[in-house]
């Protein structure tokens, strides 16, 4: 794919372009279905697009990258705009500069497909609120990741959970989906009831606060939280009247499941990269009423401390 380069320029060129990429790929109807909005800052966004990229072959979208530059000085905007190799749809990796910077949600509106919907992630810092950020206020679905901030993950999953509003949800809550269905599907085969449970994982893990809030929310009992050398979590146990049913993994890859009366046995539980985690937001895009509980929850237990 060739990127056209725009320099000094606007919405209505961008979108000029999309459409003579769309004429010189020879596909003028590419079957998007969605807007997918970057918000990233410049050493970032290249991984973000290379991630989001794999995602669209999925979930063919019309691709936006914004990074907001410095907001001093006169506003500029500069684009690269393509389609096609590899991209599921069209993208545009937009720059902008000066007051425009204040303003961002002015030179993306022009730019979301018409009658579709929009997903916006912020694949490292995130708004204080997702929901009342201008940019974030143009989509259905915000994704934020607790787990890629710099500095206090728990302080910003935290914070994403007391901020938290339908069409939210956080990366670190969707590395939790392996985990909560081989704890489900454990509890159906060993229908006994839970006494007590521990969460072990790295010290600082967002994805194991949250799974103390969903176990905590779900089996209505107190769990406790181990710290490990990780990698993530490494560790889950809930107590019963016949034993602990266990899930045991150290090296991020393959768990050992453990239960009362029967033998160990290898479950594959490998930890996910972001792609795939971004893939499995994208593919639903109406409130999670479960994670929305859970962040309640949450809240509650750091209140109680």
């Amino acid at each position: 794919m060739t990127m056209i380069e725009l320099t000094d320029t606007n919405s209505s060129k961008i979108a000029a372009e999309f459409v003579q990429a769309r004429t010189r790929a020879g596909s003028p109807a590419m079957g998007m279905v969605m807007t997918l909005i970057i918000v990233a800052p410049e050493d970032d966004a290249a991984e973000a697009m290379a991630a989001a990229k794999r995602a669209s072959r999925e979930h063919p979208s019309r691709v936006l990258g914004v990074i907001l530059g410095d907001a001093r000085g006169s506003a500029q905007v500069n684009a690269q705009v393509g389609s096609g190799d590899g991209w599921g749809g069209e993208t545009a990796l937009i720059r902008l500069k000066g007051e425009v910077v204040k303003h961002a949600e002015s030179v993306v509106l022009p730019l979301l497909l018409p009658d579709s919907p929009v997903a916006i992630w912020w694949p490292t810092s995130a708004p204080a609120d997702p929901a009342a950020d201008p940019l974030g206020a143009l989509a259905q679905r915000r994704i934020t990741d607790s787990a890629a901030v710099s500095r206090g993950k728990s302080t910003a999953m935290l914070n994403q959970c007391e901020v938290y509003a339908p069409g939210n949800t956080d990366l670190s809550w969707t590395r939790l989906t392996p985990w909560r269905a081989l704890l489900a599907a454990a509890l159906d085969q060993h229908p006994l009831k839970v006494t007590g449970a521990r969460v072990v994982a790295e010290r600082t893990s967002p994805s194991a606060d949250l799974l103390v809030a969903w176990l905590t929310d779900r089996l209505k009992v107190d769990v406790a939280r181990g710290s490990s050398d990780g990698p993530g979590i490494t560790e889950v146990s809930m107590d019963t009247k016949e034993g602990a049913i266990r899930i045991s993994r150290a090296d991020g890859r393959l768990a050992t499941f453990s239960s009362p009366h029967r033998p160990d046995r290898p479950v594959a539980l490998k930890r996910r990269e972001v792609p795939a985690l971004l893939s499995e937001e994208l593919r639903r895009l109406d409130e999670d009423d479960v994670y929305a509980r859970v962040a309640a929850r949450l809240v509650k237990l750091r209140s109680a401390r």
